[in-house]
């Protein structure tokens, strides 16, 4: 009874803290900028000098000020940054809890605790050995935290995670590593490298030895482990923060380190804990179920970057209802896979984790008719991409000025929220402002932007809301991840934020909103006249309607009062 509600909430736990999605109810920090970007005005000697033989970005003057001229926004408050970290840390150690849950990593346990007591000779002495053991895993974790960080830089691993080419193989990886999960074959290190490490763990003595023995772990353990940390660190990653891969990487390992430590300490907890058994192989496979359920949305982020516009919402969601469904019946015995334990009989706690995964298909349903399914908002595909819609259809007319513009640029490519009006280009949305006499709000978005998506679909429905943005304001929706759209010469400059070549439209809009605002993560609002200069401080993802719509109503008041 006990192992089985232990499965039951972290299995459930795993599904609620699925990437993109872990603790969205606390706002994301959307305006840190790492230190290792340096900012350099568009225009100035410093660019021309890094500038030699391209041309400046020559956007025209009575629609963009040069960034000299604009006021730049402050960075969020140093304890609003520590709010992104602490997400990354505790969705870390939720990962790290699972992790230790699995078949390689779980029956390990008394083993390694029993092995420290003998070498040392003492109980004192295999304490102490047991702490630095602990010790040496979170360090390993975080050093490889801190290498992909180092290697790629936080504004590199940002437009990474976002690429079409990053998402989809992503997706492979995460697939593979399901059918791994469901039993198929199991994914390992090469051989001869593991064995090298255990080489070192056995002939080296003392703190080197209990070293290699925690590599050892990290290695042996990764077919079941891989999965968690790449999901975690492509999770960092898109965070914006210079330390977020190494901060999830230290509660992952604090996690997997912390019942080794116990086990030794206190003998007593070994004695609680449930003893090995089928029961690991049920919660891989659902491990397995969610892993091939999570693969979905790297495929629509990838579909929606490369504008395929084939897998479209009501295909996601009948894919998700399909694995749910699957994975209930996997839990009350009526889909076994070749190494699973016979199951005489359904325990309790097997039959209500699978009315959850039953009633959760069943939620979704709903959905294929245009429903908000707001579990799964910034996860699904947006809902301008379902086919039909109960009561209209998705590229139904949106609300908003009959003034609009029949078509825009680059509409042939990019599409606003369902029921919006947007502009893409910054030009032809500040013309069409001016001519309305309306401040804009400008929305610095992505394709693979997961809290952008779930502020269009769960908070941009709010009938306040709504009514601000579509009444009140002129929307220029700016893609920082749009490859397809090519930039005139006029507009191409090297970027020293970027690091390359604003030659595409989402790399003109990423310089543009580090330049101008100081930032360079999304969603990112700012609400601002003709020329461009922020009415209120701009805002990163609000999750409460409420308060969004505040925000909306004090820049919309500070617009009138500056017409007065």
């Amino acid at each position: 009874m006990k192992k089985l509600i232990l499965m039951f909430v972290l299995v459930l736990g795993a599904f609620f803290l699925q990437p993109g999605q872990s603790f969205a109810f606390v706002q994301q920090d959307s305006t840190a900028v790492s230190d290792d970007i340096q900012f350099t005005e568009i225009g100035s000697p410093a660019d021309s000098a890094a500038n030699a033989g391209m041309k400046k970005d020559t956007v025209k003057k009575d629609s963009v000020k040069p960034a000299a001229t604009v006021t730049a926004t402050q960075p969020l408050p140093s304890a609003d940054q520590d709010k992104t970290l602490w997400q990354t840390f505790i969705q870390g150690l939720v990962g790290g809890f699972i992790a230790f849950l699995m078949p390689c990593i779980f029956p390990m346990v008394p083993l390694t605790v029993s092995y420290f007591t003998k070498r040392a000779g003492s109980k004192a002495k295999g304490i102490g050995q047991a702490l630095i053991y602990g010790a040496s895993i979170i360090i390993i974790y975080v050093a490889f935290g801190l290498f992909i960080t180092l290697v790629f830089g936080s504004a590199k691993l940002n437009e990474l995670s976002s690429s079409g080419t990053f998402n989809f193989t992503f997706f492979i990886l995460l697939v593979v590593f399901a059918i791994s999960f469901f039993g198929a074959f199991e994914i390992n290190l090469p051989s001869s490298f593991v064995n090298k490490i255990d080489q070192k763990a056995d002939n080296s003595k003392g703190l080197g030895g209990i070293f290699f023995m925690a590599a050892s772990l990290a290695l042996v353990s990764f077919s079941c482990t891989g999965p968690i940390i790449g999901t975690l660190l492509v999770q960092a990653s898109s965070k914006g923060e210079i330390l977020a891969p190494a901060i999830g990487m230290l509660g992952f390992a604090l996690a997997l380190a912390l019942p080794f430590t116990l086990s030794a300490v206190f003998p007593g907890f070994l004695n609680s804990m449930p003893k090995s058994g089928g029961w690991l192989n049920s919660l891989k496979v659902c491990l397995g179920f969610l892993e091939l359920a999570l693969a979905l949305k790297f495929l629509s982020a990838a579909d929606l970057v490369w504008h395929w516009e084939w897998f479209d919402r009501e295909i996601f969601l009948v894919l998700w209802i399909v694995i749910f469904v699957l994975m209930g019946m996997y839990i009350i015995g009526k889909l076994k896979f070749s190494h699973d334990s016979e199951l005489p009989y359904v325990t309790v706690p097997r039959l209500f984790f699978a009315i959850f995964s039953f009633s959760f298909a069943m939620y979704l349903v709903p959905g294929l008719w245009g429903a908000p399914v707001n579990i799964l908002s910034g996860i699904a595909p947006p809902l301008n991409t379902q086919d039909f819609i109960l009561g209209g259809t998705a590229g139904g007319a949106a609300e908003g000025p009959s003034s609009f513009p029949a078509t825009v640029k680059y509409n042939d490519v990019l599409h606003p929220p369902h029921g919006f009006n947007a502009f893409f280009d910054l030009d032809e949305g500040l013309a069409f402002a001016k001519k309305m006499n309306k401040p804009v709000l400008i929305d610095f978005t992505g394709h693979a932007c997961v809290n952008c998506r779930k502020m269009e679909d769960k908070v941009w429905i709010d009938p306040e809301v709504g009514h601000l943005i579509k009444d009140e304001f002129v929307l220029i929706q700016l893609y920082v991840d749009e490859r397809s759209v090519q930039m005139p010469a006029d507009k191409v400059h090297y970027s020293k934020i970027l690091r390359t070549t604003t030659d595409d439209l989402g790399r003109w809009n990423g310089d543009f909103q580090a330049t101008h605002y100081n930032s360079n993560s999304q969603p990112f609002y700012v609400m601002a006249g003709p020329d461009l200069v922020p009415l209120v401080s701009p805002q990163g993802a609000i999750f409460d309607a409420k308060l969004h719509a505040a925000y909306l109503q004090s820049g919309l008041d500070k617009f009138k009062a500056s017409k007065k």
